[in-house]
């Protein structure tokens, strides 16, 4: 029997089974939704692609009128800028060259003049009249008796005063200010000044006896912006001075630069604490544990450059535990002339000397 396919037989009618029917409808209807799937995703790939389009189009776009922009803004500023650069230009763009080369320059002409004790432009002082010397007399809170003494005696007062500084001598008690600021030690020193008016008191610094060496940067830095003078002397509060014979020995030394005058020493070191004139730093003095040349503490002079000296660089000056070793330090650094007087090695007696002790 033929076992052919049923649809169709060439020149015979043909009949279709309801089954085959079904069967043929469900085969068809499948392929159809099959299809219709697998449009869903190349729809959705060419909508993002569209999008990518436009996006990258619209950025060509934008960057291309900035460079139309800044095209449009270079040709603008290339025409009003000169074409040929005048002399102050080229005197402009040397000059912004240069200025670091200037800095430097003008910061080893400073250090210079620090060196050597003075600046370029000469310190201002808050007087224009010229002294030959400032003569400061160490103090303390408790030593009121001992001023009235030196007001009696050598020390001139009131009017007197008045008439040595015309002579061009200026005589200061020096004073700091108690560690307790404004209280009776201080009014009290104040109030003696307003009848006296013959104190410098020096503010920013507390007066103590452990602090002498910073006294003496104190001092010395006040004095030369006070009153400019050729010399500036420290004296001790026990001692007794010759003026007159102490004006004579300026007055023989006006017009020379970097002098250091006293009764010149060395000595010791001690390292010993606990003993008298004990110094913390002795091992900076060598195994000889030996002072360098100095003069002694109790009466010595300097003159303007290195007062000067001592003023601007108070800052960074080393002090040692003493007052007289701490400014002969200060002198090594220097180009001081040390000057060995014996008449201002202070004795018992003021003959053939200019100072003694009280």
């Amino acid at each position: 029997m033929d076992k052919g396919p049923p649809f169709h037989r060439e020149g015979l009618p043909t009949t279709i089974s309801k089954t085959e029917k079904q069967r043929w409808r469900s085969s068809s209807s499948s392929s159809s939704s099959s299809s219709k799937i697998s449009s869903r995703p190349s729809i959705l790939l060419a909508f993002f692609s569209c999008l990518a389009w436009l996006y990258i189009a619209g950025r060509l776009w934008q960057d291309a009128e900035n460079r139309t922009l800044l095209a449009n803004l270079l040709i603008k500023n290339s025409s009003q800028r000169p074409k040929i650069l005048t002399v102050e230009d080229k005197l402009m763009v040397l000059g912004c060259k240069d200025l670091e080369r200037r800095i430097v320059e003008t910061e080893m002409e400073i250090t210079l003049a620090k060196s050597q004790g003075f600046l370029k432009n000469q310190l201002k002082t808050s007087s224009n009249k010229k002294y030959l010397a400032v003569i400061g007399i160490y103090t303390g809170f408790g030593s009121k008796l001992r001023r009235n003494s030196f007001r009696g005696s050598w020390m001139p007062d009131g009017d007197s005063l008045k008439k040595l500084e015309e002579r061009g001598i200026v005589i200061r008690f020096v004073i700091g200010r108690s560690p307790n600021r404004g209280d009776s030690l201080d009014r009290n020193i104040d109030e003696e000044n307003r009848t006296t008016k013959d104190f410098l008191i020096l503010d920013a610094h507390e007066e103590a006896d452990e602090e002498s060496s910073k006294k003496a940067k104190f001092f010395f830095s006040t004095a030369v912006q006070n009153w400019d003078a050729e010399f500036y002397v420290k004296v001790d509060n026990n001692i007794k001075l010759d003026l007159d014979g102490l004006i004579e020995l300026l007055e023989a030394r006006q017009g020379q630069d970097s002098l250091y005058i006293g009764c010149m020493k060395s000595g010791e070191v001690v390292s010993e604490a606990g003993k008298q004139w004990y110094e913390p730093d002795w091992w900076k003095f060598g195994d000889g544990k030996s002072y360098f040349r100095h003069a002694t503490g109790s009466f010595f002079i300097l003159s303007r450059n290195i007062a000067q000296y001592i003023n601007i660089n108070s800052a960074s000056l080393k002090t040692y535990a003493h007052e007289d070793t701490s400014v002969g330090s200060w002198m090594m650094g220097i180009q001081a002339t040390y000057i060995d007087d014996t008449r201002v090695c202070c004795a018992n007696s003021l003959q053939d000397k200019i100072c003694s002790l009280a």
